[in-house]
């Protein structure tokens, strides 16, 4: 303040573009290996804290990392950042355990075999050491309880006097009689026990008495709940309530509420069968709590609408609080259109604010209180819009593609063909755009496109982000190819570090 005047400091500027590094891999190919579909990866989830990394497969195992760089100095990479403390090596995660969390199953009212196929990982809240997990395939969804358990080690060894004492004896030099584990004596000479239980002649060699040699510490992972018999179509989304007591299970007609506590029953939130299947219009494809509101969840369909609804307003929410889509530009429609438009993927950014959405062709940002249409739009696959009777033809117009933001809310991520990975800048003025690869030189096949500015989320003018859109040309001038697609990847909660899948392999980078 100065003679009245208040001084306002020039806003900051957009945030600098991050350099990707390589960090780490697991599960690497060699060149010309073959890949088992059930090495396959099929979901990655972060946990709150960002010390640990679940991912699942289509064998129905999970796999849990553990991150090790911050043991040494028990803070996190960005509090070292912040106290300028040097930092000299990369986040660095290990192996730390795996289990089989589903088996092949068969419905045989319905004819139906049920894959093990990991579909969603959800982490709980860690409680006393104990990390716990929720993992779904199809129909079922479990409980997972794993903590360090310490197993004794026992070895056998046949009946000695001189270790009688170790094994419980009571030893006495004024006695020449040897003791036993039980506190009885031992007359080798009249083959007797002091209590008068009779001994064959020359002892008991065959005795053999259990020793603990030493305590090991495993991981141990047990199943705590199974929540099953719920869902009459594949579940594609589970979430955890800011409550901590319940979570919600999403199918292509229904949503499911559950409490953590009882596995026999679960509520009915969201209904969109209709009386008569013909009129079937739409599906669910994703659904996920608000992060702080526990009465808030938003879900997706097929038809490219996001539905926000509030759990107190009635028991069955047939009713949105809010729709969010965006309308069809005139003369635009096709045989494709309701295909490209399906969300296959929607997330909250940390604040519960934004919502991002993943559909085949782009990546859209909106704001909750503003449904008019997204905040930025940012063109993932625009380049493969000729190509589309082709896609078609081969499935990977229905890749269901999934996507992230990072902690700071700053930028965002997604998956695409080709195992290459696209992230953006959405803060105000940014105009960040890169493309990477799931490899140990994610830079490769790296070209920087001029991109438009961001405008500021709060602008009612929406922002584009277009990049190179030469037919069957991806954003570098690389050809596509679809048999390898990264689908699945998350972002950690407080650092700029990434974990993608490219089939069996998962890759990891930092910035």
């Amino acid at each position: 303040m100065n003679g009245g005047d208040e001084v306002v400091a020039a806003p900051a500027g957009p945030p600098q573009q991050l350099d990707w590094k390589f960090s780490q891999v697991f599960g690497a190919r060699t060149a010309g290996e073959e890949v088992q579909e059930v090495d396959i990866i099929s979901a990655i989830e972060f946990d709150k804290s960002g010390d640990h990394l679940a991912t699942g497969d289509r064998g129905g195992r999970v796999v849990l990392f553990e991150r090790t760089d911050t043991k040494d100095h028990g803070v996190s990479r960005r509090d070292l950042e912040r106290m300028d403390y040097p930092i000299s090596q990369h986040p660095e995660f290990r192996y730390k355990t795996e289990f089989q969390s589903h088996e092949p199953e068969f419905d045989y009212l319905k004819s139906l075999e049920i894959e093990e196929k990991i579909n969603k990982i959800r982490w709980r809240q860690t409680t006393n050491s104990a990390l716990f997990l929720l993992s779904t395939n199809d129909k079922t969804i479990k409980l997972w309880k794993v903590q360090e358990k310490k197993v004794k080690k026992i070895s056998d060894m046949s009946l000695d006097p001189s270790k009688a004492v170790g094994n419980g004896g009571v030893a006495s030099s004024s006695s020449p009689k040897p003791c036993l584990a039980n506190g009885s004596s031992f007359d080798g000479a009249h083959g007797n026990l002091s209590n008068g239980i009779f001994s064959p002649p020359g002892g008991l060699p065959s005795l053999r008495i259990p020793v603990v040699t030493s305590q090991e510490t495993n991981l141990v992972a047990r199943c705590r709940r199974v929540y099953g018999h719920a869902h009459d179509y594949h579940i594609n989304s589970i979430s955890n309530n800011s409550d901590g007591e319940t979570f919600i299970s999403a199918d292509d007609l229904r949503i499911n509420l559950w409490n953590l506590e009882i596995s026999s029953q679960s509520f009915n939130i969201v209904d969109v069968k209709p009386a008569n299947m013909e009129d079937l219009t739409e599906v669910i494809t994703s659904a996920e709590f608000h992060p702080t509101h526990c009465n808030m969840l938003a879900y997706s369909s097929s038809k490219g609408s996001i539905r926000l609804i509030d759990l107190r307003q009635s028991a069955l929410c047939d009713s949105h609080t809010k729709l969010f889509e965006e309308p069809e530009a005139p003369g635009s429609r096709s045989f494709f259109t309701e295909i490209i438009a399906s969300i296959s993927d929607i997330k909250f950014s940390k604040d519960g604010r934004y919502i991002l959405s993943r559909d085949y062709m782009t990546l859209k940002l909106w704001d909750i209180n503003m449904d008019s249409g997204p905040v930025a739009t940012f063109q993932v696959h625009e380049y493969l819009r000729p190509k589309l009777c082709d896609l078609y033809e081969n499935d990977s117009i229905f890749d269901k593609f999934e996507c992230c933001l990072s902690g700071d809310g700053f930028r965002v991520a997604t998956g695409s063909n080709s195992n290459l990975f696209r992230v953006f800048g959405c803060a105000p003025g940014s105009t960040e755009s890169t493309t990477l690869e799931a490899s140990k030189n994610p830079m490769r096949r790296q070209v920087q496109t001029p991109t438009r500015p961001s405008r500021p989320l709060s602008s009612i003018t929406r922002v584009v982000r277009r990049g190179l859109e030469t037919p069957g040309v991806d954003a570098n001038g690389n050809s596509s190819d679809f048999t390898t697609k990264l689908l699945h990847l998350a972002w950690h909660p407080t650092e700029n570090l990434i974990a993608c899948a490219a089939a069996n392999s998962l890759y990891m980078y930092y910035a």
